[in-house]
């Protein structure tokens, strides 16, 4: 059941008592005056449903816990650590000064249940909803789009440790999978917690060992009970049956039905690189860098640096491109906003559906890649979609074949191209050019002149764009490029939880106070 404040402290209250001592105009010294409107106990009660148990810690207090802990970018153990020994922390939370806190593992129940409840997100919704009752972003129409690469929780495995860990946990999880290892499963004892012992600089002691622990893998799969399965049993399972082919292929002289393995010289665009959380994957960034983690998209209003809006995906995969998560970014907004973003969000689907909904755009164009260095490039051809043909800089035209399924179409100029005198700055294809026009080539086209030619353009994208640069720095520093928590769900919860400890605070920068039950801001006067 949920607890209530019962008034009585363990010491003298400390902010009434060390008032002087706690910073004004600090997230503790407005938590401490301010928590209970902020986090009223009527907020948490569908988190609470039963009357029955022992009462909670009053869920504010936990709440106020929680902004702190995120702002600070603290384990469980430090935040209460903090909670004991700080005075800030205490007075923000409410603790007597004798107070010792208390376990650390609230803090994980605490999530849990925002995370099973109907708003799991309300921490971030209440500051925003103090965002909105300021008035604050009233005029402010911009907002700046980006995405950064969160680094996971455990460490990158190698698909030998992939495959032993998910052997040992199917042993673990699934009802009766241990006496099915038991017999089918020899390359290794899957009680002993090291590493095979096996002369790990011979390549061909490797590759046997590699083909062994495949082969376990796939018998202990062939071999198990049939039963239903629950959730934990199920996912192991399926992880296992995940790396064990993920980066294995037929030996050399196999035909793959002789059921021997080698490592595969090559690597799955959604590899999994982590058995201990498997939501984890290779990002590449850019071609030169790549991390393993999540990605974590924002959307910023740039004049008062207040996100708008976050969210933690995956890494890999179209539903988790910036384009596509843009526009949930963008849900809720009223339109006329002017956005802003980087090429990542240069896409043709995404321009014509922010358009439809009335934005402005101020979005960098994907770069065109140029067949020969220095020469021509589909602007350079004139695209008649209407009469269906194509003509080139040398003035020769050709047909537009028939629509494909993504609603591209393809120029076909390899006779055009036998005597042109420009053909070396336009292919290095011994057939001819062939031209691949997108289907929003004309919103494309015209987006790249526009970045290209207008004046206007170009100012608000230098000035506008380069301050969500600023709030991924905010949101990565103290150590909060590492994400605490293993998977998307939890971490996406982490993400809110940061960015509503940030926004709170640049609140209160900006002067947030509260009088008459309204929340308003009162800028310093110098």
């Amino acid at each position: 059941m949920q607890g209530e404040w019962a008034g009585e402290m363990v010491g003298p209250d400390v902010w009434e008592t060390c008032r002087e001592l706690i910073p004004a105009g600090s997230v503790f010294a407005f938590l401490a005056e301010h928590r209970e409107a902020l986090f009223p106990p009527s907020m948490f009660a569908d988190m609470y449903p039963s009357s029955n148990g022992r009462p909670s810690l009053p869920p504010q207090v936990l709440a106020a816990t929680v902004v702190l802990q995120s702002l600070q970018g603290l384990s469980d153990f430090e935040t209460v650590q903090e909670l004991r020994c700080d005075l800030r922390w205490k007075a923000a939370c409410g603790l007597g000064l004798y107070d010792t806190a208390f376990d650390p593992s609230l803090l994980t129940y605490f999530r849990r249940r925002l995370r099973h409840s109907a708003d799991p997100m309300r921490v971030f919704t209440t500051v925003r909803k103090v965002v909105a009752a300021t008035g604050v972003l009233k005029a402010r129409q911009r907002r700046a789009l980006d995405s950064t690469v969160l680094d996971d929780a455990v460490a990158t495995q190698d698909t030998v440790t992939q495959i032993i860990s998910a052997i040992r946990r199917v042993i673990r999880e699934v009802p009766g999978a241990g006496e099915a290892a038991a017999e089918q499963c020899r390359a290794h004892d899957y009680t002993d917690p090291g590493k095979p012992r096996i002369a790990w600089d011979d390549e061909r002691a490797r590759a046997a060992l590699v083909d062994a622990l495949v082969t376990d893998a796939l018998n202990l799969l062939g071999h198990l009970p049939e039963q239903n399965l629950g959730e934990k049993a199920a996912d192991a399972v399926g992880l296992l049956a995940l790396v064990a082919g993920q980066d294995v292929e037929p030996a050399e002289d196999s035909d793959g039905r002789d059921g021997r393995w080698r490592i595969a010289k090559r690597t799955v665009a959604d590899r999994t690189v982590s058995t201990v959380d498997a939501d984890a994957r290779h990002i590449h960034k850019n071609r030169t860098r790549h991390q393993e983690g999540f990605k974590g998209h924002v959307s910023f209003e740039p004049e008062t640096g207040l996100f708008t809006a976050v969210a933690l995906t995956g890494g890999h995969g179209p539903g988790n491109h910036e384009a596509a998560v843009a526009c949930d970014l963008l849900a809720g907004e009223d339109s006329g906003l002017t956005v802003l973003g980087d090429s990542a969000y240069g896409t043709g689907d995404l321009r014509m559906r922010l358009k439809a909904e009335g934005h402005t755009l101020v979005i960098k164009p994907p770069p065109l890649r140029q067949a020969v260095p220095g020469g021509f490039t589909i602007d350079d051809f004139r695209i008649d979609p209407a009469a269906g043909t194509a003509t080139c800089p040398a003035g020769r035209t050709a047909n537009l074949g028939q629509i494909k399924a993504d609603g591209a179409r393809t120029a076909q100029f390899k006779r055009l191209c036998v005597d042109c005198p420009l053909r070396g700055r336009c292919t290095t294809s011994k057939t001819g050019r062939t031209l691949n026009v997108h289907s929003r080539h004309e919103l494309l086209s015209a987006a790249r002149a526009q970045a290209a030619t207008d004046p206007d353009w170009q100012d608000e994208y230098r000035r506008w764009r380069p301050p969500v640069e600023r709030a991924i720095a905010w949101l990565v520093a103290k150590g909060n490029r590492r994400v605490p928590h293993r998977g998307v769900i939890a971490n996406n919860l982490w993400l809110h939880h940061r960015a509503a400890a940030l926004n709170l605070r640049r609140l209160i920068t900006l002067g947030l106070t509260r009088t008459n039950n309204t929340w308003h801001l009162t800028p310093a006067t110098a």
